[in-house]
């Protein structure tokens, strides 16, 4: 995706001095919205920029227990304030007191906040409702959101371009400085640099109990580098064959490379099953969002499918084999690091969430991921 440099000037009345991002949720969407805020911060260096976003994955901003607003640090490195919302759990009872005091309170905070700009980079029609009901005078949005009805609620309609997503989020948040810099009179460029770096918190907290769990392992197990297998997905037709993780996980460890098999809830019996096929090779280790951070920056390398650690792992530029199925690696494959690919030909692009596994990412046979593996390993040894 190309950019030209624009360089005009901003009035005083012109100028962006509030930003509400509403990116509520996943793991991997919101970090792909992490270049876009970090594109903003960069170019309106004064601006508060606040972000909405759901509380389970608040992490990935701010570092737990850490304040949620005020002087940026490592723990929360990119964005002047956290707003969080518990949508799923209010949705489970809707008119309940504790609900309506919770939503009442969320929503003061936000409206409290007098935002200049809100852009929504979720293109939900819930998130769009948000960034419109935020108070902010101007909402940006793709004109073709995710949830068509939900470009009804912008005032800005952006046309998003490039193909990847990462892209597509960059291209909205370039509208907003074109925009500003159109009506305006001080130098601001609309220039996008190559290489966006990745803000995501460090907390000490999450990186010494991470520490010390790797040296027990290092002890026991001889473990020296490792990589992150991930079984899991967002639903099965995603989902490679567990055991085949576990085969995988024996041949890095004829390379000297051990394999940690990270599982978030419900994957339990995936990362038995795939410690099994290893052979002792893999170890299983579920981590919080916040000491997941923390284990992929030690990384040499990630294999997975498509889902949220594997776009941690890129964000962190820790070089991926990701293995797709029905999603479109083009649009969401693995964005910033060195990686590859592996997709059958027999793989059609769809975001069904069907339980059965996709038939092209069963015909990606493990020798195929381990000498894949093997190229990344020599390319970054």
């Amino acid at each position: 995706m190309s950019f030209e440099t624009v360089r005009l000037d901003i009035t005083s009345e012109n100028k962006i001095e509030r930003v509400l991002i509403v990116r509520l949720s996943a793991m991997g969407d919101v970090i792909h919205t992490l270049p876009a805020v970090h594109w903003l911060r960069r170019t309106f260096p004064q601006a508060y920029i606040s972000w909405l976003i759901e509380e389970r994955w608040a992490e990935l901003l701010c570092a737990p227990g850490s304040p949620r607003r005020g002087a940026r640090s490592a723990l929360r490195p990119l964005v002047d304030e956290v707003h969080t919302v518990n949508l799923k759990a209010w949705r489970k009872s809707l008119l309940s007191i504790s609900t309506l005091q919770g939503a009442a309170t969320v929503w003061n905070d936000v409206r409290a906040g007098h935002y200049d700009v809100a852009v929504d980079l979720q293109g939900a029609m819930r998130s769009a409702v948000l960034a419109r009901w935020s108070g902010a005078r101007v909402v940006y949005g793709a004109a073709e959101a995710r949830e068509s009805p939900a470009s009804l609620w912008y005032t800005r309609k952006v046309v998003a371009r490039g193909r990847h997503v990462v892209e597509q989020n960059l291209s909205v948040a370039q509208a907003l400085v074109e925009r500003t810099v159109e009506s305006s009179h001080t130098n601001i460029s609309c220039d996008l640099p190559c290489d966006l770096p990745c803000d995501l918190p460090c907390d000490p907290q999450a990186e010494a109990r991470i520490s010390d769990r790797l040296r027990e392992r290092l002890t026991e197990y001889g473990m020296g580098e490792f990589a992150i297998l991930n079984p899991g997905a967002g639903w099965g037709a995603k989902r490679w064959p567990a055991e085949r993780y576990g085969e995988v996980a024996r041949g890095l460890g004829d390379l000297g490379v051990r394999s940690i098999l990270n599982y978030g809830p419900g994957e339990e019996e995936l990362v038995r099953v795939a410690g099994v096929a290893s052979g002792g090779t893999a170890q299983a280790m579920s981590c919080t969002i916040s000491e997941l951070i923390a284990l992929t920056r030690r990384a040499r390398l990630f294999i997975g499918g498509d889902t949220g650690p594997l776009h941690l792992a890129a964000a962190l530029r820790v070089p991926v084999v990701a293995i797709y199925g029905p999603t479109d690696p083009a649009r969401n494959g693995p964005y910033g690091t060195r990686s590859i690919v592996l997709r059958s030909a027999e793989s059609v692009t769809s975001h069904a969430r069907r339980a059965a596994a996709d038939e092209g990412l069963l015909a990606i046979g493990s020798e195929a991921v381990v000498g894949a593996a093997k190229r990344l390993l020599r390319i970054v040894s």
